[in-house]
């Protein structure tokens, strides 16, 4: 979605506004990889760049591609132990492109996303990454709430309680029937666990959604994509991180993902891995796993929506897309029943 030149001068105002030095007319350039809000990099004559996040335009589903949790987020963590970057401006009446956008200073970071990103890594760049990620996960996570600011930023109890009735509900919302969903939904929901921890919960965590050093692919600039970020059992992100790395997820991605390469640590190692850098057990692992799958087929069966009602640019019978979907499905089934 390109922007038109009235919207760059809207946005040139927002930014002067915040305070920001504006050098010439704005460019604009749509970042690719993003499959939920869309992602934008402007720039003015060189001096300076920002990134802008905003929701799709069509397909949007309740409570997800909320660019106004991210920026609270950001605003939040700005100077603390976990790397974001820095919040300019958030714009929450849409006045300026007709939809909420929260823009943010411009991260000069290396994306690892496809397999060719990574290609030439290291068995040793490949480790010191993971480590990177769980480090910087297990620093979130020991994050005081109170303390940034986020301490009404959600509900602090019944975790798994709200996630599941929030993505079945997603399920319901698109329309969206499969066999598999409502026999995961209801094997979840037998098995409930009592919340023992709050932390800020990213929601989304893997290799794709931070920014890292270009010489240094063991060092994380930035955490980024905090729309599905709350308060909850820190457990949920360890899994989510672990989940991502089924196979299934190149099919969402529709590319070979860096993520799901075999020479990274597998989900065991990165529980074990978080436990470690932590102090903490993993608790109730299994149904965070479980809950984890089911989540990401949500998100995948999210991304089969926008297509139906033209709001991705995916082709809309997308075969490779459906069978993910039915992969992270059976994949919650399997980890559910193995552990009866």
């Amino acid at each position: 979605m390109e922007l038109t030149q009235g919207e760059l001068v809207d946005l040139a105002e927002l930014l002067v506004a915040a305070g920001e030095q504006v050098h010439g007319p704005l460019e604009a350039t749509l970042v690719t990889g993003g499959r939920s809000n869309l992602t934008y990099r402007v720039g003015d004559d060189g001096s300076s760049a920002w990134a802008v996040r905003r929701p799709p335009a069509v397909g949007r589903t309740t409570s997800a591609h909320d660019v106004g949790r991210e920026y609270r987020v950001c605003q939040a963590l700005a100077g603390s132990s976990v790397p974001v970057a820095r919040p300019v401006a958030y714009d929450a009446d849409g006045r300026t492109w007709g939809v909420p956008l929260a823009v943010f200073a411009w991260v000069d970071g290396r994306v690892a996303r496809s397999r060719a990103d990574t290609a030439d890594w290291s068995y040793a760049e490949l480790d010191a990454c993971v480590d990177a990620l769980v480090q910087t996960l297990a620093r979130l996570h020991s994050t005081d709430v109170d303390g940034v600011g986020l301490g009404g930023f959600a509900r602090r109890d019944g975790y798994s309680v709200r996630q599941l009735h929030r993505w079945s509900a997603q399920w319901r919302e698109m329309g969206s029937a499969h066999p598999l969903e409502a026999r995961l939904q209801r094997q979840l929901e037998g098995r409930l666990p009592r919340q023992t921890g709050v932390a800020l919960v990213h929601g989304d965590y893997r290799i794709d959604n931070v920014l890292l050093d270009h010489a240094d692919p063991g060092r994380v600039l930035a955490v980024v994509d905090w729309e599905l970020s709350t308060l909850g059992d820190p457990v949920a992100d360890v899994a989510v991180m672990a989940a991502y790395r089924h196979p299934a997820l190149d099919g969402v991605l529709g590319l070979e993902s860096a993520w799901t390469d075999e020479n990274l640590a597998d989900a065991d190692e990165l529980r074990s891995r978080y436990e470690e850098a932590t102090g903490t057990s993993a608790l109730d692992w299994v149904f965070h796993l479980g809950l984890a799958y089911y989540k990401l087929a949500a998100i995948a069966e999210g991304i089969a929506h926008r297509q139906r009602v033209g709001g991705d640019d995916r082709p809309s019978d997308d075969a490779e897309l459906r069978a993910s979907i039915t992969a992270f499905l059976e994949a919650g089934l399997e980890v559910l029943s193995s552990h009866v």
